[in-house]
Formats: C-alpha cells, structure tokens, sequence
C-alpha cells in the first residue's frame, strides 16, 4: 500500500510538472535562452535586458545556455525540467548514502516526492531555475571527495556558473581535500576564461563590477531570504547598511566552514555539506527562496538526530513546505519595511532556520570526536563495494 502511495504521488508530481512546463513560460528560464543568445553579440549580454531583467549570471553561463537557446522554447524548457528532476534525484540520492541510508527504488521515490513538496524545490521549477542542477553536481563531487576519489571539476563548473558554489571550493581546502580544492579552482578559472575569450568585453565588465552589484535585483523583496535582505527590510532599504554589513557575512562565513571543516575531518560529511550550503546562503546578499534547496541535506542531518531533532526537522519541513514569508507584506508598502514583531519573523522564516540549524552543527561539531568509519578509507575493496 505504502509503495503504490508513494509511486502515485511521484506520478502525479511529474505528470504536474509537465503540463505545467509545457503551458507556463517560466521567466527565469526564457532569461536564460536570451543570454545563451545574446552571449554571441558580447557586452550586450549585459547592457540590455530580456523580459524587464537582467540577466545576472557569468558569460561561461551564458555559454552553458548557449545550445538551449537553439531548441524551441517550450521543447527546451521541458528537457531543462526533467534534467533537473533527475538531478535532484541524484542528490537526493547521495544525501540517502551520506546518512548510512540504502538507496532502494522506493526509498528514493518516497525522498523525491516529499522534496519536490519544498518551496525552495517547487519555486525553482516554477522558474524553471538552474538550482537543482547545481545542487546535484555539487553533492556528485562532494561524495566523490567523501570517497577518496579524484574530484572538484563539478564544483569548479559549479562556481564558473553561478558564484555562489564556489563556497565549496573553500570548504573542500578547509577541509584538507587540497587535490579536490585545487581542481576546482583550475576548473573554475579555465571556464572563466572560455567566457572572456567568447565575450571578452562582457567578462570585463561581469567580473570588474557586476557580479557584486546587487542593485540590479531588488535586495529587499521578501524572497531575500539572506541577512542582508532582511537588514534592508528592517532598515527601510538603508544604503548605510552598506558600509558596515560586511562583517557579518565574514564572521557568519568563517564561522560555518570551520563547523563545516571540523564535521568533514570527522568524517560526516552529510552535516559537513548541509553546513557549507546553508552557510553559502546566509553569507551570498542576495539568497532567493528558491536558493534554498539545501534545506535537503540540512533535514536528513536533523532526522537521524535525537527525538528533539526530528521534531525540529519535522516543524522545518512544514516551513519550508508552506513558505510563510510570502503571506506577509511584500510589495513595497509600510507593513514590508521596519519591525512588526512576528510578522517580522515569519517574513524571515527560511533566514532563522538557516541560523538556526547552523547553530546545531556547530553542536555536532563541538561534541567529542569518534572514530572515522572504515568506509571513508579509499582505495580497499571494502570501501570500493559500500560505494557501488
């Protein structure tokens, strides 16, 4: 009974997603179809906007977008739709070997269906954004790492595309994996350079000015689920708050790749990974809702925790599964801006669990330290069959 429950919501879910893909012209998506054209005409990828926006992202993304923008529209964002289903599934499915978890048929089905029930999961195929891809190349390489293999190209290609991976560069240094941080890096700056020799004045200009500017995206709005964002809701969108916010994304970012670092020298890396993401998050200015797909591996840490922590994944799970923040005030007016108490926390709910789960890795990480499974030795057919 359990088992058909389980394939049929998945059913439905996928069955959902496609007529939807196909009837719904995603914005973000047709944003990237644009850039991956106008990378062609160089600056102009940056000096015009597609549909009333910028398009935000670095020119090697514009060249990842590049062959989607030949395929017809619709076709196209259906691929883009499946491909990130099924990489969402693949991290899904390392987040399951992270936790000692088997990864059977239904087990998998059963994570899939309840994720793509999350906000942060839904809001990106709404969209029809890149997150859930980056999300899976970014726990393949993490689990290669984890294993003792050669790994760091999906991060670098990761971080070349959207900035704010490359958190995982630092983690994977801090964390003794130099090999992994180093291919990253070299990964990282040769797919950089492919951009600025397709489109050399638009990589001047992305890497010289733009990719810190966040005027060109409305701070502010309620889906800002950053510090930042909600430091500019509370100060009425304040440009002081610019001179001195700066330290806290240095003491917040520090802070979680030295938990981060301890936890993976210890050999957990699941809390390992689910601190370095959500620390990504509380540190980048700008940290969309739909941002927020590492809330996955952050509850598979909570749930194999004590009774206190599954009742905390379980209150996040219905957080994160509601996304109270968008039945506040958030289009500008006086209930948006300044301290209404708990609207005020509510309309930052995906911000304080970030601090809050944080907060409990650091927990993890300040308990004594145990033993490091044999598992995590690469190199014996022992850890080469757990693997497979």
């Amino acid at each position: 009974m359990i088992k058909r429950a389980v394939y049929t919501a998945l059913a439905i879910e996928i069955v959902a997603l496609v007529v939807f893909t196909v009837l719904w012209e995603s914005l973000d998506f047709s944003v990237y179809m644009w850039g991956g054209q106008a990378v062609a005409s160089d600056a102009r990828l940056y000096t015009e906007q597609a549909l009333a926006h910028w398009f935000t992202y670095s020119p090697f993304a514009a060249l990842v977008f590049a062959p989607w923008s030949v395929l017809p529209l619709t076709l196209g964002r259906l691929l883009w739709q499946l491909l990130s289903v099924a990489a969402f599934a693949g991290g899904c499915a390392v987040v399951m070997r992270l936790a000692g978890r088997p990864v059977t048929r239904l087990s998998l089905a059963m994570a899939v269906a309840a994720g793509l029930l999350l906000e942060p999961v839904y809001h990106t195929l709404f969209q029809a954004q890149i997150n859930l891809l980056l999300f899976g190349m970014i726990l393949l390489d993490v689990w290669l790492v984890s294993r003792g293999r050669f790994g760091g190209v999906w991060i670098g290609v990761a971080a070349a595309i959207k900035l704010t991976p490359a958190i995982f560069i630092v983690f994977l240094l801090v964390a003794g994996r130099t090999r992994a941080a180093a291919t990253a890096v070299v990964t990282f700056v040769s797919c950089g350079l492919l951009g600025l020799l397709v489109a050399p004045e638009a990589s001047r200009m992305y890497w010289l000015s733009l990719f810190f500017d966040t005027s060109r995206v409305g701070a502010p709005y309620i889906s800002n689920q950053s510090p930042y964002g909600m430091l500019r809701r509370l100060f009425t969108n304040d440009p002081a708050i610019d001179a001195w916010y700066p330290v806290i994304p240095a003491v917040i970012g520090l802070a979680g790749l030295v938990i981060a670092a301890r936890l993976a020298r210890r050999g957990d890396w699941l809390a390992a990974v689910a601190a370095t993401g959500v620390t990504g998050l509380l540190v980048s200015p700008i940290s969309w809702a739909h941002h927020w797909v590492w809330v996955v591996p952050a509850l598979a840490v909570l749930l194999r925790g004590g009774r206190a922590a599954r009742i905390a994944a379980a209150v996040a799970y219905a957080v994160f599964v509601l996304a109270p923040m968008w039945w506040t005030p958030r289009f500008g007016g006086p209930g948006e801006y300044g301290w209404h108490g708990w609207v005020t926390a509510v309309a930052n709910c995906f911000l304080l669990c970030g601090l809050g789960f944080l907060a409990y890795a650091g927990r993890l990480a300040a308990l004594p330290a145990v033993a490091e499974p044999a598992v995590e030795v690469a190199g014996t057919e022992r850890e080469r069959a757990i693997a497979i």
